[in-house]
């Protein structure tokens, strides 16, 4: 989403930081550049001049010029004005009220309302044990209170029961009591929206906040919507006093603006953002991480936090057992290869770790790609049960007919029997190191070095930046760099285009906490 936002951004600091000694003359050439990429981003204009503004004040002072590196202090100037734009803190959804808590869903057609209120049901049932009623007030948009029965079905979320020719008002009460009946924690409510805002939607909108008495409002906006947006949350604010914003196609290739624009104009927190069409394709929205993303300094915690979603705690201990005998098949490649594909393809694991921005075009290149993977999990799942547990007697016959049946060549069979010969030395050898979380930070560790990112803690966490001094700032700058100027790929690298990535043993991250899967 943020992207093009990281690139110019990435740019035009980079340009401050290497300079020894900042005049005003500088940091006004580089803020009218940030505000030019802003602009650029969809980010409201009265926005921009004050993000500019405040980043100007406090960057041009005697503190900062004197300074060893003043670069160093206008990139973390830049960073905690991200923050503070976006809000200081996460916040989640409120439930703290006597139940049934109702949700109201507001937000124009074709926002995705029906789908993020039914991702939002799943999501309080999974992980928050809460028994959730969904009703749709939508009496307008033909099929639409089918759309979220169904969606309700595919969830295991119980919805309201249709009942032609009801009012949204009476739709409203009528969950509300049939919640209150039912032992219900959660009501959400889907209310109609339209292609614009006009007079009888927000009156609508009124009439149902007045009859359910909501705890919580929930405005759904397009992500992609830019600075319209900004007036979208205006409006219902206005009319309706929303008390969250939640995002929607934030996996798009948009500019993002609207994220930045509606926290700042409206001061109501973004609560979720969704990520993907799938029901669990939704995430907490937090500040600093996407300031550290946009600023290209990577988000390790929530690529931790992913991993230990997607990661069976009983396999990945059996991996991390088979290992120390130093055994490791064509099997197992393959469920590390899925699990990656879980945790977000290589795209969004390399997005989330610190100095890749910078390196997108080395790794295009290198043919590090999740099409890759796909290629690879063909071509194990075109070999029968005993080649995949002994790939020594994959020989010329056995090469041709799997890559017949897996639509390749002997060369993409041979690559990825190399992949595979150098991860299992490499688990023969860590096989004496300690179990589990030992071995998987020595496996990311040595992946981190090879690619420019020593010194990163093991990669167990993200250096919080607000507390650093401009000598920390300093070396972690250059740091940044040694990994964004590699010139290239290092070597060692090895299978995936040409060569594999070496390791997550067990399927696992550095600092994955115990207990699997949530």
């Amino acid at each position: 989403m943020f992207e093009s936002l990281q690139e110019r951004l990435g740019s035009i600091l980079n340009g401050l930081t290497g300079r020894g000694a900042l005049s005003e003359t500088d940091v006004s050439a580089a803020l009218r550049e940030v505000r030019r990429a802003l602009i650029e981003a969809d980010v409201a204009l009265d926005v921009v001049r004050s993000f500019t503004d405040r980043v100007r004040e406090k960057a041009v002072g005697a503190e900062v010029l004197k300074s060893i590196k003043p670069g160093q202090m206008v990139v973390k100037i830049v960073h905690d004005e991200l923050v503070a734009m976006l809000g200081e803190e996460g916040e989640t959804i409120d439930l703290n009220a006597p139940a049934p808590v109702v949700v109201m869903m507001v937000g124009l057609q074709g926002s995705g309302k029906t789908t993020t209120s039914a991702k939002i049901g799943k999501r309080m049932m999974d992980r928050q044990g809460k028994k959730v009623l969904m009703a749709s007030l939508d009496t307008r948009r033909p099929a639409a209170q089918e759309q979220l029965r169904q969606l309700g079905e595919q969830g295991s979320i119980p919805t309201l029961p249709i009942v032609e020719g009801q009012t949204p008002v009476d739709i409203a009460k009528r969950a509300v009591q049939a919640a209150k009946l039912g032992g219900h924690d959660v009501v959400i409510l889907d209310t109609a929206g339209r292609t614009h805002i006009d007079e009888p939607l927000m009156a609508e909108m009124a009439d149902i906040k007045k009859a359910s008495n909501p705890h919580e409002i929930l405005l759904v906006a397009d992500a992609l919507t830019g600075q319209d947006a900004v007036n979208l949350a205006t409006s219902f604010d206005d009319r309706v006093g929303i008390t969250g914003l939640v995002l929607t196609r934030m996996d798009g290739d948009g500019r993002g603006g609207a994220a930045l624009s509606m926290r700042a104009v409206t001061g109501k927190p973004v609560k979720l953002v969704g990520v993907g069409e799938k029901m669990d394709a939704l995430e907490e929205f937090h500040p600093k991480r996407v300031a550290d993303r946009i600023l290209g300094m990577g988000d390790i915690v929530s690529l931790v936090e992913k991993a230990s979603e997607t990661i069976d705690a009983e396999k990945a201990a059996a991996m991390a057992k088979k290992m120390q005998s130093g055994k490791f098949d064509l099997n197992d490649l393959a469920d590390q290869l899925r699990q990656m594909q879980k945790m977000g393809g290589m795209g969004g694991i390399m997005g989330m770790m610190p100095g890749m921005g910078k390196m997108k075009d080395q790794i295009a290149a290198a043919g590090l790609d999740d099409g890759v993977f796909k290629q690879q999990l063909a071509i194990i799942g075109s070999m029968t049960k005993a080649e995949r547990s002994n790939p020594d007697i994959l020989k010329h016959s056995r090469k041709k007919r799997i890559a017949a049946g897996s639509g390749t060549d002997a060369a993409a069979i041979n690559k990825l029997l190399k992949m595979h010969r150098q991860m299992a030395d490499m688990m023969k050898a860590m096989g004496g190191k300690g179990k589990g979380g030992g071995m998987m930070r020595a496996a990311m560790g040595g992946l981190a070095s090879k690619m420019g990112l020593g010194g990163m803690g093991g990669m167990g966490g993200m250096p919080d930046l607000s507390k650093m001094d401009p000598k920390q700032l300093e070396a972690l700058q250059k740091q940044a760099q040694a990994a964004g100027m590699g010139g290239g790929l290092p070597k060692g690298l090895p299978g995936l285009g040409g060569g594999g990535l070496p390791g997550l043993p067990g399927g696992g991250l550095p600092g994955l906490p115990k207990g699997g899967r949530k």
